[in-house]
Parts: C-alpha cells; structure tokens; sequence
C-alpha cells in the first residue's frame, strides 16, 4: 500500500457536530469545491449511512459502501463487506474515505492524510462518540496547532477563532486542516 494516499475527509463544527438528522448541516460553497476536487476523480470508501445521505450519485468518482448487511444494494454502489474487500474494490490508487465514524475507525490503521474543515459554529447536531472518532484525534492537535499559530501571528491566544475566510495548516503526515468560516444552513 506504500505510494498511496488513503485520505480522511471530514467537516464539521466547533462543537464537534458532523451531521444533523443525518444529512450535513451547513451549506459552504467553497467547502463543496475543496470536497469535489479531493475526491474527483478517485474511488471514495463511505458506510452505508453516509451513502444513503449523499444526494444521488457524485459524478467522475467511484462510490464504494461498506457494510454488514450482506443483502444491501444500491445503483452505482460497489458493495464491500470488510476493509480487506473496500481496500481491494478500491485498487492500487489513492482514494478517500468521507464517513462515518466506523468507517474512520475501521481506516485509521492504513490512514495517510487527513482533511478536516472545521465549520465556525455550533450546530447542535449529531456528534459522534469519542470510540468512533478516536481515529481523528490527530485533527484535534492539528487544529490546536492551526489555532496557536493565529494567535501568534495575531498576538492573541491559542482559543481565537481561526481567521475569516478560514486557514489552512500542512503538518507532517500528511495533516490537513481547512478552516471555513461562514455556514448556510441546509
């Protein structure tokens, strides 16, 4: 597997919120873009949770769902069973992995990049427990460190929100946190 990026790909809000009744909560235009242009293009490995809330099919990129349900189908999904099975349905290239918390647990150990937006706002939505996102702890320091470095150059503390217009932080292995600052509602 050396060569490739197994990328994690997760938005959400200061309070830690992912989702609200199952679907993203917040509507932000350059978010959208930075999600297409990770993910164009290459297999994305998501559970089946997270297919069922995605619009329809996202064109020029492969939808592998993993689940337990050893009868669930659906069009335009290629259906894995296992990590071993996502990893062979999703070849030799780099892919992404978009959700859920299971899915992140399950990744973490074959995991080369993370990317994370933090949305600023609390959602008050659906947060996954700590056993599920125990994965991207990573981003938690990655995001302390985004956080530090703002207020260094701001003069400030470490708790000052992240700039308007949002920042970025590349860290070693392969951390990447993107900071988005204004959401629409969905």
């Amino acid at each position: 597997m050396s060569g490739r990026n197994i990328s994690f790909i997760v938005a959400r809000a200061r309070d830690g919120t992912i989702a609200r009744g199952g679907k993203v909560p917040w509507r932000i235009p350059g978010d959208l873009k930075r999600f297409k242009r990770l993910t164009l293009g290459a297999p994305m490995v998501m559970g089946r949770k997270t297919f069922e809330s995605l619009p329809g099919l996202l064109r020029g990129r492969r939808h592998i769902v993993l689940t337990r349900d050893p009868h669930w189908s659906a069009e335009g999904a290629e259906v894995a069973h296992s990590l071993e099975e996502a990893l062979v349905l999703a070849g030799d290239g780099d892919f992404s992995v978009i959700g859920g918390g299971e899915i992140f647990r399950l990744f973490e150990p074959v995991a080369t990049r993370f990317e994370l937006t933090e949305v600023h706002e609390d959602t008050g939505g659906e947060q996954p427990d700590d056993d599920e996102m125990r994965g991207l702890a990573v981003l938690e320091v990655a995001l302390a460190v985004l956080r530090a470095l703002h207020a260094e150059e701001r003069g400030g503390d470490a708790g000052d929100d992240l700039p308007e217009g949002g920042g970025l932080l590349r860290v070693g292995h392969g951390v990447c946190v993107g900071a988005a600052s204004a959401a629409t509602p969905a």
